[in-house]
């Protein structure tokens, strides 16, 4: 401990001194021995704070060319187009189909099998008989309750025959109308029976639209489909007709997605220069003179070696054999800029190639995955998580100092507080202690020091 010179000004004075700045007087040099571990605690959690934007940083990076080298990532997808889209409208075009164009001309479209009933003036004639649809009877009596056309039509909905019905009613009066639940030829309709109303009399039904598949040729081969949106005609695409070409050829059109994979590989250089510029932001000083927190770490070198020689990495894949020939070119900060135009040259020409530089086992994108999922907060082995796990252990074993330090000082400080007050409490007696001792002393010899004789 310290020596701390203690001023109780005039001894007779009986003002005592101040207790707590005393003791904190005291103490000052013992606190100070939490000063350098209270830097470190604070330098090492400044260096928590890049640490766990870089993680971030270098988890979207990975998060972004995942996109391009998953196989079922934009490199799949496809688009379609039709030189017609009021007679064929491209519906979808998936993962599997292939680019390519598609010749295709429309005979006639398909058809859903549709009855309708005669018409009867009041819809809420009581009917009776029976009525078979599709094989299954409904026999009309009141004890089915189905003795109107609405309370009919309820019971077939309710069937679950694949036909639903509906009433029409205008100014010819009210009619039952059936309608396949299958298009096509295969939903013909079979409806006999007898039906009539108490004051309508006999009730018949007649087509009113024939089942029928639809017809077409796709690149020749003549076809048919049962509906009108059809998904086999061509492998991983779906398309709609909505009229017939009256043999005029329609052309379909599939091409993969390029501006998807420009969009992804735009979202792959943005997150790459935000890794870059974590790591450039650590070099030198910042504003106040004072080293960056990561300056000279060994963790921040390797993980710029590793992903800036993760550029140059992988092998050629056909006409691509390096990043620059995909439109990406390197600035003198090591950041990355893209020209879509190249990328797009790229994508029109060697599609299959720059697929392959990203997919390929060995391949520059294959390379790159591999040397992000070694930098970031992966566990174990990330070379970020380990530098916080460091962080961590370093800062638990300083906090413990801190806190056992706190507690010495915080028994220290009561102990001084209670000796001090104690010879304060004698200080400030001393007054009237001199004062009796006087008294004693006039009683004996007579004499008064206050008199003036």
């Amino acid at each position: 401990m310290g020596t701390v010179g203690l001023n109780f000004g005039s001894a007779t004075s009986g003002q005592g001194f101040d207790v707590a700045s005393t003791v904190t007087q005291i103490q000052a040099s013992e606190q100070a021995i939490e000063t350098p571990w209270q830097n470190q605690l604070n330098a090492l959690q400044s260096q928590d704070t890049v640490l766990s934007t870089l993680g971030s940083d270098l988890s979207t990076l990975t998060t972004s060319l995942q996109a391009l080298t998953d196989f079922d990532g934009v490199f799949s997808e496809k688009q379609g187009s039709s030189s017609n889209p009021d007679l064929l409208s491209l519906t979808s075009a998936s993962t599997t189909a292939s680019a390519g164009s598609h010749t295709i001309v429309i005979s006639s479209l398909a058809q859903t099998s549709s009855e309708v009933s005669s018409a009867i003036a009041d819809p809420n004639d009581t009917l009776s008989g029976s009525l078979t649809i599709q094989g299954h009877t409904f026999n009309v009596d009141s004890g089915d309750n189905d003795t109107t056309l609405a309370s009919l039509a309820s019971a077939i909905n309710s069937a679950g025959i694949g036909v639903s019905a509906n009433v029409i009613t205008d100014s010819n009066g009210s009619r039952l109308s059936l309608v396949s639940g299958t298009s096509g030829a295969a939903g013909e309709l079979s409806v006999s029976g007898s039906l009539s109303g108490a004051s309508s009399g006999a009730i018949s039904f007649s087509s009113s639209q024939d089942g029928k598949d639809a017809s077409l040729t796709v690149d020749g081969v003549p076809i048919t489909s049962s509906s009108n949106t059809v998904t086999n005609a061509i492998s991983g695409v779906t398309f709609q007709l909505l009229g017939a070409s009256t043999g005029t050829p329609i052309q379909v059109e599939i091409t993969n997605d390029n501006s998807d994979i420009e969009s992804a590989m735009n979202t792959f250089v943005t997150a790459y220069n935000a890794v870059i510029s974590d790591i450039n932001g650590q070099e030198g000083n910042d504003s106040n003179g004072n080293p960056e927190p990561l300056f000279g770490n060994p963790t921040l070198a390797m993980i710029q070696s590793q992903v800036t020689g993760a550029l140059f990495a992988g092998s050629a894949s056909g006409a691509i054999s390096n990043i620059t020939q995909l439109g990406i070119g390197l600035n003198d900060d090591g950041t990355l800029t893209l020209n879509t135009d190249t990328l797009d040259s790229a994508l029109n020409s060697n599609f299959s190639d720059v697929t392959g530089f990203l997919q390929n086992s060995g391949s520059f994108g294959q390379l790159m995955g591999a040397s992000l999922n070694n930098l970031g907060t992966q566990a174990p082995n990330g070379a970020v998580y380990l530098a916080q796990q460091q962080n961590s252990s370093q800062e638990s074993a300083l906090n413990t100092d801190i806190t056992n330090e706190n507690a010495v000082l915080a028994a220290q400080k009561t102990q001084l507080t209670d000796e001090l007050n104690t010879a304060n409490e004698i200080l400030q007696s001393i007054p009237s202690q001199l004062n009796e001792v006087n008294e004693m002393y006039s009683a004996i010899t007579g004499y008064n020091q206050n008199s003036n004789g």
